[in-house]
């Protein structure tokens, strides 16, 4: 039986990356739940943190989670970085999906990381590394209640397919 998949994760863990492959593989639509919000909302989520602040954020992402997760479709959501902290978010994501944390080595997240500056948790980059640190020191325990842990160190293809893999144990694809 197919059921919702959830992506979760650090910022640059390859949440998006990875959805739209494996939503093209397994034939279920794909939502990326930052996009969604960029779209609804007219303006990029660094500068929604910005002028609105993350609380705003945080409560426009509950709302646009919540609705997916309330589609009657399998289909793969891509969450950003801390909406499974949210312990609301969380408990629904634990009931209705399989939920799989995508974790690659902290020389992954901080290089593409560095790369962006459309990460708004990161202000500036010289102090990225201490910044990402204390983020992983404070999500990846929460992170770990995922239904599947990932370990990225392989092309997104290959880690689609190992993904795949792992779930055609748990439902079927």
């Amino acid at each position: 039986m197919l059921k919702k998949i959830v992506l979760l994760g650090m910022m640059g863990s390859g949440k998006s990356t990875i959805g739209k492959i494996l939503s093209k593989k397994i034939k279920i639509s794909f939502f990326d739940t930052d996009t969604i919000i960029e779209k609804e909302c007219k303006v990029k989520i660094k500068k929604m943190f910005d002028i609105y602040g993350e609380q705003y954020f945080r409560k426009k992402e509950e709302k646009v989670i919540l609705k997916i997760l309330s589609y009657n479709p399998a289909l793969i959501i891509s969450l950003g970085g801390g909406a499974f902290l949210n312990k609301k978010l969380q408990k629904e994501i634990l009931k209705k999906t399989v939920s799989i944390w995508l974790k690659p080595n902290f020389k992954t997240i901080y290089d593409r990381c560095k790369k962006s500056n459309l990460r708004p948790l990161i202000k500036n980059n010289c102090d990225l590394k201490f910044n990402l640190k204390k983020l992983i020191k404070e999500r990846y325990p929460i992170y770990s209640k995922a239904n599947l842990t990932i370990t990225l160190n392989k092309t997104p293809n290959v880690v689609s397919n190992n993904i795949i893999k792992r779930l055609n144990k748990i439902i079927n694809l």
